[in-house]
């Protein structure tokens, strides 16, 4: 059984918005007037088009129904009241009796609409999620982190079988990725010092809005109730108006983008209440989302728990740079753990409070942004969401990656070379192609450094989830630690002949400068020094209209007033031998759990036992990041059958193949079904001892294979090397009514 979900849009962030200004889950700006954040309300719709529209319908059909019934129920009351003949007052009971078996059937056909179930008594996405989840937890995949004591929202444990296909999900990105692109590998501590996240505005912004119980202190994320209540009233509500439905869709739409003080307005004119005791809530306020700590037994040297792996790789440029030879482009790598202390975490592992990041920062000179394998990927087509698409309505269509290059929709090669790399990616760890889009961002979630930024939005049960955002940052980010620690963190591009050119010359005058700052001389000089052209010329022109200028000096965190005599400011053609320069960043970023738990939705699915008394599931995993690949079944209990399974145990262990042996006494069709529910693709039956059998998982087709070559066989499929097409092909196939489970 195939499930299939097309509802809820609801892209969940687990980055700073990788490109945006948005360093926390909420984004840090706002949309320049109210007219552009009720346009988008369209965008963002919570339902695909076709599905929203027919709700609208029903709901439209519901309340002209419900009229339609209180007014026959007025007209059967009025006949009874004037006493009227039985026959009248019987056929107008028919008809009102007509009137609310209709009415209940567009009521059926409403809650299937709003809950996300289909006209064949498909799961609903409540009812498909939880299957999933009790069968990974029952089976170890993922559990609760402190279960014994009753856990901690937001943290969980991955058992043996999710421990492998993490590893395998992580083995694979390293040879996709950092082998395929020759990357530099780091691996930087999780405990980072306060001064490196205030360069990168996470001390300042990287905040959620928090509300809290008046009564209890209990505290709740402010939008996550404001939607809680919003989709409640959608899904369950039946009764309210098109319009009233409209209204709410807005509100979600549009969430990401309200204020404090809208978040609040809408709590209040909701009614919206503490969920627990149904106190009145505060006011919403900040919350910074990052652990902090503090560096050594003093207390003095804050730090903070890292957010996210990204920090460490462009501290260290300047040491990578020089490893690669002073050569761009290159890309720098880290796998590691970032910490949000989420105020309410929820949806298993898609928002937690601990959780791997697989992250690659390619560092390029901005002013050639080609890729020299762009074409490899540039035939690719799959389903894209470009900005225009989004603003007017429309749903995610197929493009060629080739062609959204060459028209602008993506904004560089290089850009689009790891949006294409990163489809290949999800595609063959088992990401269904149908539930997978790469969505542009829109120019309000854009940060005014960025040149563009998609994010790779996986569909499951929860809607669609960010899982990898890649991003064109520009040069902020080696810019906003240049500024703060006063190393120079830039590129050199080495002339073949000395060019001439106009150049932009700052002369700070350190005698006025010291006279007027005294021991923040330094921090002023090197503030004026690091101004871009732009900013320099626009101080030049003040300065000689008005005689003195405010400056910010972030480093002091304050304006300070400059004047005529403290700074000269010119441009001189100079011959130069080199052109140094900040470089771009191109930054794919990955949510690895929440990559491994759309797999998780994407391969399950179940199918009726042989006596089709039960259904049972199956988790369709590829042998590429099947935790376990191969099983080694004696099929009754036979000491030389149990021989050759511990023979063929030490080939396949000898290969580097992950397998298990079960020489329990339990029927063949059980230890079947217990494998295909941890998703193991291949099964080795012994049943004697020449031959063996060999069952894949999915078709439950089964060859003969010698012994010997067992091992082999299933090292040459779970490698990639061949097929299971090409194995079935080449080898006798065997059927046994026994074997089947």
């Amino acid at each position: 059984m195939r499930i299939f979900f097309s509802f809820i849009s609801s892209s969940v962030s687990f980055g700073r918005n990788c490109c945006s200004s948005r360093l926390t889950s909420r984004h840090l700006h706002t949309l320049s007037t109210k007219s552009q954040r009720s346009k988008l309300a369209t965008v963002f719709n919570w339902q695909s088009p076709p599905m929203a529209a027919a709700e609208d319908s029903l709901r439209k059909a519901l309340a002209e129904k419900q009229s339609a019934v209180e007014a026959q129920g007025n007209a059967v009351r009025a006949l009874k009241a004037a006493k009227a003949a039985k026959s009248e007052i019987d056929a107008a009971i028919e008809a009102l009796n007509s009137l609310k078996l209709e009415k209940s059937t567009i009521e059926k056909q409403l809650q299937a609409a709003v809950s996300g179930a289909d006209g064949d008594g498909a799961l609903s996405r409540e009812a498909f999620r939880q299957a999933v989840v009790n069968t990974l937890e029952r089976r170890l995949f993922y559990i609760p982190s402190f279960k014994i004591y009753r856990g901690v929202a937001g943290l969980y444990d991955y058992g043996p079988p999710g421990c492998a296909v993490k590893s395998n999900v992580l083995g694979f990105w390293r040879q996709h990725f950092v082998l395929e692109e020759n990357m530099l590998e780091v691996d930087c501590p999780c405990v980072t010092p306060e001064v490196v996240l205030k360069a990168s505005g996470h001390v300042d912004k990287f905040t959620d809005l928090m509300v809290k119980d008046e009564k209890t202190g209990t505290c709740y994320r402010a939008d996550h109730l404001l939607k809680d209540f919003c989709n409640e009233k959608l899904q369950k509500d039946l009764s309210i108006s098109a319009d009233k439905a409209a209204e709410l869709k807005h509100v979600l739409a549009t969430l990401d983008d309200l204020s404090a003080e809208e978040l609040g307005a809408k709590i209040k004119e909701y009614g919206i209440t503490a969920p627990d005791t149904k106190n009145p809530l505060s006011d919403p306020y900040p919350f910074n989302l990052m652990f902090q700590t503090s560096i050594g037994p003093s207390g003095l040297s804050p730090g903070y728990m890292r957010p996210e792996t990204a920090q460490g790789i462009f501290v260290n440029f300047k040491d990578l740079y020089y490893y690669n030879g002073n050569k761009l482009p290159f890309a720098a790598a880290q796998i590691g753990q970032a910490f949000r202390n989420e105020i309410s975490p929820r949806q298993g592992l898609l928002r937690v409070r601990e959780f791997t990041l697989a992250e690659i920062e390619h560092f390029v000179d901005p002013e050639d942004k080609s890729h020299p394998k762009y074409s490899e990927v540039a035939n690719l087509e799959f389903l894209m969401f470009p900005r225009d698409e989004q603003m007017s309505g429309q749903s995610a269509k197929r493009i060629c990656l080739g062609d959204a290059v060459s028209k602008g929709i993506v904004n560089n090669e290089t850009l689009g070379y790891f949006i294409g790399r990163v489809y290949l990616f999800l595609t063959r760890l088992g990401i269904d192609k149908e539930r997978l889009r790469f969505r542009q961002h829109l120019a309000n979630e854009m940060a005014h450094y960025a040149a563009d930024c998609w994010d790779a939005e996986i569909e499951c049960s929860y809607g669609w989830i960010e899982c990898v955002g890649i991003a064109d940052r520009s040069a902020y980010d080696l810019r906003a630690h240049s500024d703060k620690s006063g190393v120079p963190l830039v590129a050199a591009e080495k002339f073949s002949e000395p060019r001439e050119v106009e150049k932009l010359v700052i002369a700070p005058v350190k005698k006025e400068l010291g006279l007027a700052f005294k021991g923040n001389q330094k921090n002023v000089v090197e503030a004026l020094e690091a101004m871009n052209e732009k900013e320099a010329l626009e101080m030049k022109a003040a300065l000689e209209s008005k005689g003195e200028v405010e400056f910010f000096v972030c480093t002091l965190d304050k304006n300070v007033v400059i004047k005529k005599n403290m700074v000269s400011i010119s441009k001189e053609k100079k011959k130069e031998h080199q052109r140094v320069f900040t470089p771009s960043v191109i930054e794919p970023s990955f949510g690895i759990g929440r990559i491994i738990y759309c797999l998780f939705e994407h391969s399950f699915y179940t199918r009726p036992s042989k006596a089709g008394d039960e259904q049972l599931n199956v988790f369709r995993f590829p042998p590429l990041v099947a935790p376990i690949k191969c099983t080694v079944f004696p099929l009754v209990q036979n000491q030389q059958y149990e021989d050759i399974a511990k023979v063929i145990s030490k080939s396949l262990t000898a290969a580097g193949i992950s397998h298990k042996i079960d020489i329990t006494g339990t029927s063949i069709g059980k230890r079947y079904a217990r494998t295909d529910e941890l998703g193991v693709p291949f099964a080795i039956t012994v049943d004697s001892t020449k031959d063996v059998t060999i069952r894949e998982r999915d078709s439950k087709l089964q060859i003969r294979v010698d012994v010997e070559e067992a091992a082999s066989v299933i090292k040459s499929v779970t490698d990639g090397r061949r097929t299971w097409e090409d194995v079935w092909a080449n080898f006798p196939h065997h059927t046994s009514g026994s074997s089947d489970d």
